[in-house]
């Protein structure tokens, strides 16, 4: 089984930093994965996990997750156009 570099940049990817609680994520300029947990997606889009998890599985959400081994992951690259409203 060959391994992707979307695969191997989500499975090396550091936890993000906290701060009394708070999980804070880089800016998505600074971001140098190719895709991100869902987690980080929501904190960018301004929306809970959940509402992304929801739209993957009703296919019916702004931007189309990748499934890495069950998990699902979001294109950086989808969510700055989505961010900047280009898309």
């Amino acid at each position: 089984m060959e391994i992707t570099t979307e695969r191997v940049a989500l499975a090396a990817a550091p936890l993000p930093p906290t701060w009394g609680g708070l999980v804070k994520f880089p800016p998505l300029d600074q971001e140098t994965r190719a895709v991100v947990p869902t987690a980080c997606a929501a904190y960018h889009l301004g929306r809970q996990p959940q509402t992304l998890r929801s739209w993957a599985c009703m296919e019916n959400g702004p931007l189309r997750p990748v499934r890495l081994n069950g998990r699902l992951a979001w294109r950086v690259a989808e969510l700055r156009q989505l961010v900047e409203g280009t898309k």
